[in-house]
């Protein structure tokens, strides 16, 4: 029986709800009376339940999409501005002991090279990632209790925060692995990580299950209730997430939905970030394999409904999506994106070539621009990148950041916050042609921050930055 406020994964995602609701979607995916109901709730800006969404994704109205995508346009500028938050992935290890049947890290793959990181290895990535100028890292590895074990993350972490190179420094460490225990949880909260981030990869059980045949993934519940553990264990941002492809993307959305309210009945605190990766081809993967491939349209229209539905949370697309896409993305809710990545062990150091760094790669990448030309990229696209990670550091996290956030005060601290951040990437980092650009968005924007102290105060840090100081922050 479904039940939000359950910690049991099989009640607060149940199947025969989720297949009752998508039935009911379909009953009234032309029902225009609903519809605009539904909307006109949306529009007040404090979401929709996973019913009312899934009714929205299923519509087939052209015009009614029409408002969607614009609706959803609306809300992410209403939350977050036309800031985009900019950060890298480091992957330190890909030897892992489960048998996912869609990533090629899984224990069968007998000709992938496998590699764990150093920690000198990790320090010379770090420094090369600095010399972009990231300033926020999200670090990955595989499940293997021997190779990488919590100790090894551990360390890894504290190693990544260490290291100043010139003006660089990680300022933030974001963290994906996997489902573990509330002890461990903890430990990686004393570490000082931003947010915890575990893709579900599919929300229906028997899909899952079959999806990973063998090793701890194994356990649905185990990794279903993971967010559960996270929170208990003192990590109160946490990061959702499926691979779209794997299962019927009306299902998935529909299921993630229903997480997001779980965690908002139980903890108080949705998600900080939903992620919406799409199946790619990867060293022995196929994503043909999969009969259940989205198309672009359906794909934006999952990021518009997942905008409308949580306004409040960030949204993440990976360089594992083109240019193209992403530059729509960015319109309909998207306010994270990845820049200059590598999904490979030690893909960074320039010390090996880049045919042997993805040789060890975990998926495709389809945007393979450096960051330099992102940053330009989006300023020609009158977006303002930010690599700010202050509300981490200032304590607004968890309830408090939701609660700043959901009353759409977090841009008189974002807004700021990113200016200085772009304004030390300007100086550090940049082309000639990407600061000209930066220099008239910075002037530009500035005189959009509404309150006098707060540009004022702005303006004499990008002042000072100009003379060599580095990390401002409100």
């Amino acid at each position: 029986m479904y039940n939000p406020k359950s910690l049991k994964a099989e009640e607060f995602i149940s199947d025969e709800e989720i297949n009752t609701t998508l039935k009911y979607a379909e009953e009234n995916k032309n029902n225009v009376e609903l519809i605009d109901k539904i909307l006109n709730k949306a529009r007040e800006e404090k979401g929709l339940d996973y019913k009312e969404a899934s009714v929205l994704l299923a519509c087939d109205i052209k015009e009614k999409n029409d408002e969607i995508f614009e609706l959803a346009n609306k809300i992410k500028n209403d939350f977050y501005g036309n800031r985009i938050v900019l950060f890298a992935p480091l992957y330190l290890s890909n030897y892992c002991v489960n048998g996912c049947l869609y990533c090629p890290y899984h224990y069968q793959n007998k000709h992938i090279p496998r590699k764990k990181m150093t920690q000198e290895e990790i320090k010379r990535e770090v420094i090369a990632l600095q010399d972009m100028g990231h300033k926020r890292l999200a670090i990955e590895a595989g499940e293997d209790p021997v190779n990488n074990p919590l100790e090894y993350i551990l360390d890894s972490i504290k190693t990544i925060y260490s290291i100043q190179h010139k003006n660089g420094a990680i300022r933030r460490v974001n963290v994906n692995i996997a489902a573990t225990t509330v002890e461990n949880y903890k430990k990686l909260h004393e570490a000082g990580i931003g947010t915890y981030i575990l893709f579900q990869e599919t929300y229906h059980k028997e899909s899952y299950e079959k999806l990973h045949p063998t090793g701890p993934k194994h356990n649905y519940a185990w990794h279903t209730e993971a967010m559960d553990r996270a929170m208990e264990g003192g990590i109160d941002d946490v990061g959702l997430g499926v691979l779209f492809g794997l299962e019927r993307y009306k299902y998935e959305f529909t299921a993630l939905l229903m997480h997001a309210q779980h965690l908002e009945a139980v903890h108080g605190v949705g998600p900080h970030t939903i992620s919406v990766p799409r199946i790619k081809k990867a060293d022995d993967i196929d994503p043909n394999a999969f009969d259940n491939s989205i198309s672009d349209e359906i794909f934006y229209k999952i990021i518009a409904c997942i905008r409308i539905a949580v306004p409040y949370t960030g949204m993440i697309i990976s360089t594992r999506e083109s240019k193209e896409v992403r530059e729509k993305a960015l319109n309909l809710g998207i306010s994270q994106i990845s820049g200059g990545s590598k999904t490979s062990v030690g893909g960074y150091d320039k010390s090996i070539s880049d045919e042997e760094a993805e040789e060890s790669a975990q998926f495709d990448v389809s945007d393979r621009r450096t960051l330099d030309e992102i940053i330009k990229w989006l300023m020609e696209n009158n977006f303002v990148p930010s690599f700010c990670t202050a509300c981490y550091r200032e304590g607004r996290t968890g309830d408090r950041f939701m609660q700043i956030c959901k009353e759409k005060q977090i841009s008189n601290c974002c807004h700021p916050n990113a200016l200085i951040t772009l304004k030390e990437y300007l100086e550090d980092y940049a082309k000639n042609d990407t600061k000209e650009i930066g220099h008239k968005i910075i002037e530009k924007e500035l005189q959009n921050i509404e309150n006098e102290t707060v540009r004022q105060k702005t303006a004499t840090y990008i002042k000072e930055i100009e003379k060599g100081d580095r990390d401002f922050r409100f």
